[in-house]
């Protein structure tokens, strides 16, 4: 891995768990490793396939550049969104996967860490995708929104009288929520865009592996 690394200034390569036997994997690990691949694929970019993989070589420059917030198992998916947000060069390889030796016990929590990573993923793309994030939550505001508020319009074009009020009201309180969101996904895309600009600005100013002086 550090030789592929240097050989093509890469700046993150990945290992790719490939299991030797059945019982390398438990069943709900390797469902949700799936699941949540799956998730970061669909949103920063499909480069990785086991980004839950804790075989990673990384160059001095992502290593400088990297702003670490994790504490946990969640920092594998923050390293890997950071690579594929900073369009960093990555590389990923298989690497052999052995079952845990008899008598030791993982010190990971299927449920507990996986609400940590699944809370850190939504945080970064909230952070990161704001644009999509909150045009999401407008959709489904504005959604609810017309299933309440339609049945009250086609009723008054017909009636001309408004009989569900507190209905109409809601609706509209939904709507006005729905344009807000949008407009905050706005915003906030465009300030992220200025800020992602720093950041690949900070870790382009680094050396990469390939400099004599790091070889």
């Amino acid at each position: 891995m550090v030789a592929r690394l240097l050989s093509e200034n890469l700046d993150l390569v990945n290992g790719l768990r490939v299991a030797t036997t059945q019982q390398s994997f438990r069943y709900g690990h390797l469902f949700g490793n799936r699941v949540l691949n799956r998730v970061v694929s669909v949103t920063f970019g499909p480069q990785f396939s086991d980004m839950l993989s804790g075989f990673k070589v990384f160059s001095r420059r992502f290593a400088k550049s990297f702003p670490v917030l994790s504490e946990g198992f969640e920092i594998e998916t923050e390293l890997t969104i950071f690579a594929l947000e900073m369009r960093m060069p990555v590389a990923e390889i298989p690497v052999p996967y052995h079952e845990r030796p008899i008598g030791s016990e993982s010190k990971l929590s299927m449920v507990r860490d996986g609400i940590r990573i699944v809370n850190l993923i939504s945080s970064m793309i909230k952070n990161e995708r704001p644009l999509a994030f909150f045009s999401l939550l407008s959709c489904l505001f504005m959604a609810v929104s017309l299933s309440l508020g339609l049945p009250v319009v086609l009723e008054f074009l017909q009636t001309g009288f408004v009989p569900r009020l507190p209905t109409a009201l809601l609706a509209t309180g939904l709507a006005l929520i729905s344009v807000v969101l949008f407009t905050t996904g706005l915003v906030l895309d465009t300030v992220t865009r200025g800020r992602k600009e720093m950041k690949r600005i900070a870790y382009l100013s680094l050396p990469g592996p390939s400099n004599p002086k790091e070889e």
